[in-house]
């Protein structure tokens, strides 16, 4: 029997060869989490912000008492300009409110005595009529159309250096106004509301486009308590106007006469909604 003839079952099957198993990797050891500081716990903790409800009402609550008392410092900030003062001078600005109050009071009451006039006036037309005139009258003197006369004060101010410039003396129109002045009149030149200044190369003031040169004289209608503690007031008017080396003179006057007129306009548009 030959060697190919031999029985199957005494042949040996040739196994194939064993592969060699792949290398294991190197394990990666694992890093355990390094634990926050406390400064990056606080910055998770704050953001993002969580707002409640209860934490929103507080913050305007606070925003609010913070403006408050913000406000009450800048009030006291403005009223820092009156500590310097003296106690004499405090007093005077005491009694020109006290008295501005009063003019207040007495212009009320003089309207409610007109009205109760009026309600209870047998002849009410002619009552009307009388108030009608006297109404116009007061109109115009503060139109400056007509000429006035009372007690009140001369204003003289004399600037040989020519340092007086056009606020200066707007300052002293505003200080006379407020003071309850009636009728205001500069030279030659009636003040009314729609009164403007403007300075003039060389020296000098325009009043309503007019020219008006040292010495400067104001004549002021109204109650002479009032006017002149006015002017006179710690940084006011006269020491205004005397750091500019002028020369300012009040006088109280029991007449003065305000003589100089305006022209009256008649309106292009403007009508009475008065039916």
């Amino acid at each position: 029997m030959s060697d190919d003839e031999t029985p199957a079952y005494n042949r040996r099957e040739e196994l194939p060869a064993e592969v060699p198993a792949a290398p294991e990797a190197p394990a990666v050891p694992v890093r355990e989490p390094r634990p926050l500081t406390g400064r990056q716990r606080l910055a998770k903790g704050l953001w993002p912000p969580r707002v409640t409800r209860p934490q929103l009402i507080v913050a305007l609550l606070l925003f609010v008492l913070g403006l408050g008392l913000a406000i009450q410092v800048r009030s006291n900030n403005d009223s820092s300009a009156l500590r310097g003062a003296r106690q004499e001078d405090l007093v005077r600005i005491l009694d020109e409110l006290d008295d501005r109050t009063q003019r207040l009071e007495e212009e009320k009451r003089r309207l409610e005595e007109q009205r109760t006039g009026l309600e209870n006036s047998s002849d009410q037309a002619e009552e009307a009529r009388k108030q009608t005139v006297e109404r116009e009258r007061q109109l115009g003197i503060l139109a400056g159309t007509v000429a006035a006369q009372g007690p009140g004060i001369t204003l003289a101010i004399k600037d040989k250096k020519e340092a007086i410039e056009a606020d200066m003396l707007l300052d002293a129109i505003q200080e006379l106004r407020a003071a309850g002045a009636e009728a205001i009149q500069i030279n030659d030149v009636r003040v009314v509301a729609s009164t403007h200044l403007s300075d003039v190369g060389g020296g000098g003031v325009r009043v309503d486009g007019r020219k008006v040169g040292e010495p400067y004289l104001f004549k002021v209608i109204g109650k002479p308590q009032d006017l002149e503690p006015a002017l006179n007031i710690p940084g006011g008017v006269v020491q205004t106007l005397e750091k500019e080396q002028a020369t300012v003179v009040v006088t109280r006057s029991e007449k003065i006469v305000v003589s100089a007129l305006r022209p009256a306009k008649r309106p292009d548009y403007a009508r009475s909604s008065s039916q």
